[in-house]
């Protein structure tokens, strides 16, 4: 019987033990999609207990804990932190089989130097060891960054945001890791939210001009884009229900927006007909900038209406959603290719049961452009584990080219969410280990190399056009 998460954890075979330890362990973090805060960074934040880290903001975690029975109080409540933690350990003892406990023993291993099991017997024994070392200068926000090796991170930012942080980050030259800027434009998308007007007089601030039209928020977009780009944008990312496809001519949808401007309520078509004119209108924008278009979709978000009342959004109460036609997705790219108007696109589906779909739809539309131009992303959310991503690299490998994935990002809020790239990269050559040890592919360490070495880092590098040396 193997020990407990040791050096060869998830790998099973002398390949697999061989590809990571001599390729993937050594190159460092890309992290091209998270949703951490900059100022945190700016500030060199550093946490009072464990507890802030882990369970202020994730509902990863709220949501197992609600599943094991535990009340708000502990979750989102105003329960001392020391409780919540209680609360939290003695439901890791029961998640046996879900990544939570791999990847909370892991971050306990890498920046704790824990490698015991965290349980509702030993939480006192953890909370203290923990809450001595977040105390130590080495446990700072940038200092986590530095340990885990990263060396480029991009946020997650709305087109009114002024990105001070990201200003301060850059001007600090004692802090050499890069922290771009990411543009999120759901909410000026999102014209069917009641708060859509308010949020609009926040971008006409941002952009210095009125927005009276959709000609106008094309504009203000257009202008806030060439800021972030300024500030080192790369990259655009979009939370979708679907990757929709209902076109419409200009006049309709200056029409439609007219209709939502003067108070009226937009019908679910024509709510679908603007948001396909704005994602047209935004793609077209990020081909002629360079930068990549990340296209989240398939989640049904605040299931539960009681608890999103209280809480608001992002707490947990989000499921797969299974309706995703990919004949819109692939009308969608389609539209972008006949216009010359196709930038870098990546497509991440919360449906597991969308990966051979997307993996058809990739091949339709490559080109010379870049090396795998449109992209499958890794596993998603609730996607994020070991099968899922098993399933996912290996229908990207059945159907398209697997050597060219740009590979795993965080998704996350915590600063001590890296070891995540560990646990993908184990995945990672235990698959292809596997497939070696098996006569499926040859030992041929030199190729084995650059495909793990890229899927882990170098892609990425290549794919954004970062300003990083590969590895």
């Amino acid at each position: 019987m193997k020990e407990f998460m040791d050096k060869d954890f998830l790998l099973s075979t002398q390949t697999a033990q061989e590809l990571y330890h001599e390729y993937a362990a050594k190159v460092p973090v890309l992290d091209y999609h998270c949703h951490i805060n900059p100022q945190e960074i700016a500030e060199d934040r550093k946490f009072e207990n464990i507890t802030q880290v882990w369970l202020g903001g994730d509902h990863y975690k709220w949501r197992q804990m609600r599943s094991n029975g535990v009340d708000e109080y502990y979750i989102t409540g105003d329960a001392p932190d020391r409780e919540k933690f209680q609360k939290w350990a003695e439901t890791l003892e029961m998640a046996i089989g879900n990544p939570l406990f791999h990847w909370s023993h892991l971050e306990l291993q890498r920046y704790f130097n824990y490698h015991g099991v965290l349980n509702g017997e030993t939480a006192e024994e953890v909370w203290n060891l923990c809450n001595a070392k977040l105390r130590e200068d080495s446990m700072s926000v940038r200092n986590l960054i530095r340990q885990s090796n990263v060396t480029l991170i991009c946020t997650t930012d709305d087109p009114a945001d002024d990105l001070r942080w990201h200003k301060v980050i850059a001007a600090d030259d004692s802090f050499d890791v890069q922290v771009l800027p990411a543009w999120r434009p759901d909410k000026a998308m999102n014209l069917e939210k009641p708060d859509y007007t308010d949020y609009l007089e926040k971008l006409e601030n941002a952009a210095d001009m009125e927005i009276r039209s959709f000609a106008d928020l094309k504009a203000a977009l257009a202008k806030r884009m060439v800021f972030f780009d300024e500030m080192g944008c790369r990259a655009s990312d979009h939370a979708l229900e679907y990757v929709m496809y209902q076109p419409a001519s200009d006049e309709e949808v200056e029409n439609i927006f007219a209709q939502r401007l003067a108070g009226a309520k937009i019908s679910r078509l024509d709510e679908l007909k603007f948001k396909t004119a704005f994602m047209l209108f935004v793609a077209g924008e990020y081909t002629r900038l360079g930068w990549a278009m990340q296209l989240h979709y398939g989640c049904k978000r605040d299931n539960n209406t009681k608890m999103y009342q209280k809480l608001g959004p992002d707490t947990g109460y989000d499921c797969i959603n299974n309706y995703a036609p990919s004949s819109e997705t692939a009308d969608f790219l389609n539209a972008l290719n006949e216009a010359g108007s196709m930038p870098k696109t990546i497509l991440y589906s919360l449906n597991p049961n969308d990966d051979e779909a997307l993996g058809t739809i990739l091949g339709c539309f490559q080109n010379s452009d870049v090396v795998g131009k449109i992209q499958q992303g890794s596993a998603w959310w609730f996607n994020d584990n070991k099968a899922g991503m098993m399933k996912q690299m290996t229908s990207l490998a059945n159907l398209s080219l697997l050597g060219n994935f740009n590979g795993m990002l965080t998704d996350s809020r915590s600063f001590l969410s890296y070891p995540r790239h560990e646990y993908f990269r184990r995945i990672l050559c235990e698959l292809i280990g596997g497939w070696v040890e098996n006569g499926e592919y040859p030992k041929d360490m030199k190729n084995l190399e650059k495909i793990i070495k890229g899927i882990s880092y170098n892609n990425a590098i290549r794919y954004f056009g970062f300003d990083l040396e590969m590895k």
